[in-house]
């Protein structure tokens, strides 16, 4: 990535993982990276990392190809994002990872005109492994666009949409989705020790199946469909238990999905 400035407001755990993951990958160097982090035991983890630190935006240079990336939550995003009114108006472009602010609240922060990228992220993006959407609003150059997404991708995949309203249904597959897999972990351990298997050994067989199953899905050109019906002996076990499985669970995954993205609407009035 070209030598543009990054500055990172907010080093918890998404941010610092983000920051991590744009150092290691080489897509930024620590000399380009200003991060802003008022809690000291958080600063000082930036610091190791051979960046820029502040303790706030008081005493940084303006500059107007800047990016600007908000990584706070939800709940201060707007109020944050106010200090940094200065860089909208030299033209810097702002990244929030902020779940269900929308771009308008950000360009009443900012200012109208400024330059606005939504990213929902994931958790998995602390290990390289994440799922990253944005959406742009109109004022963000495809140069500067590209350029986030090159560094987002050191995080994991990288998708565009380009109808912030989708952004709900985002948040309720891929944003709150890691969830459901951890709980269907727990749900599958249970039944492993249930069915009388030893807790540890339940334990491991339910995190490799399904971590395994998910890498092969992502490996294989055929579908999960596909792959199911492979696994799948007619009158076998993995028919029964599919059996019993296949229709409430499709039905309970749309009432999940739905009541997530209608609580993600909520959130963002």
């Amino acid at each position: 990535m070209a030598e543009k400035r990054v500055i990172l407001v907010g080093c918890g755990n998404m941010g610092r993982a983000m920051l991590e993951g744009w150092l290691d990958a080489g897509r930024l160097k620590p000399g380009q990276v200003d991060v802003v982090e008022p809690t000291d035991a958080l600063r000082e983890h930036a610091t190791a990392l051979g960046v820029n630190v502040h303790a706030s935006a008081e005493g940084l240079a303006l500059a107007g190809d800047a990016i600007v990336i908000l990584a706070v939550k939800p709940q201060v995003i707007v109020k944050v994002a106010e200090g940094y009114r200065g860089f909208a108006q030299t033209g810097a472009t702002f990244v929030s990872i902020a779940a269900g602010t929308p771009v308008s609240a950000l360009e009443g922060a900012l200012g109208a005109g400024t330059a606005i990228i939504r990213c929902m992220p994931n958790t998995p993006a602390a290990i390289g492994k994440g799922m990253m959407v944005v959406y742009a609003n109109s004022h963000v150059a495809s140069s500067t666009l590209d350029e986030v997404k090159l560094l987002l991708s050191a995080s994991g995949m990288v998708e565009t949409i380009d109808d912030e309203e989708l952004m709900h249904a985002v948040t309720a597959v891929s944003g709150s989705g890691p969830a459901y897999l951890f709980h269907f972990i727990e749900c599958l351990t249970a039944a492993g020790e249930k069915a009388g298997l030893p807790a540890e050994t339940a334990a491991q067989l339910a995190m490799q199946t399904a971590y395994g199953a998910a890498s092969l899905a992502a490996a294989s050109d055929d579908p999960p469909s596909r792959l199911r019906e492979q696994v799948t002996s007619p009158n076998g076990t993995t028919a029964a238990a599919l059996g019993v499985l296949m229709g409430p669970m499709g039905t309970l995954m749309d009432e999940a999905v739905e009541a997530a993205r209608k609580r993600s609407e909520e959130l963002g009035r």
